[in-house]
């Protein structure tokens, strides 16, 4: 499938947001309620998620930009879903609408950015870092 096809489209992922979500145990707040981080992060899942079916061989996406307001909070138990919905695309870098929701209505709203990258050469300059002399 061509990628430019793909805009407009959207794609959900869920979670029960549990201990290990929280803000007290992922250190960005000292409260037990959904952490800023992992309210991003499941929204790159979802935007990731979109794209990696229609991705070539070896080619994967990384996430590049993020501006995200989280606006309401959710307590443990609470089911959060985030929704990406690819709004613009060259070929090779993907811009995002994204949103998340509790059951009481939107928690989260923003924009992310994600470029494809060749996942074997990704690798080698990441591991590359710090090695120069």
């Amino acid at each position: 499938m061509e990628l430019q096809a793909l805009v407009n489209t959207s794609h959900r992922e869920s979670i029960t947001v549990g201990t290990a979500d929280l803000a007290v145990t992922v250190k960005s707040g000292d409260l037990p309620v959904l952490a800023t981080p992992r309210m991003v992060a499941l929204m790159e899942q979802a935007a990731a998620a979109l794209l990696c079916p229609h991705l070539a061989d070896g080619i994967t996406t990384v996430g590049t930009a993020l501006h995200i307001a989280h606006t309401a909070p959710t307590a443990a138990g609470r089911t959060v879903t985030a929704e990406a919905t690819l709004v613009e695309t060259d070929g090779r870098r993907f811009v995002f609408a994204v949103a998340a929701f509790d059951d009481a209505g939107e928690i989260g709203r923003g924009t992310h950015e994600r470029v494809s990258v060749k996942s074997d050469r990704f690798l080698e300059k990441a591991a590359a870092r710090g090695q120069e002399v």
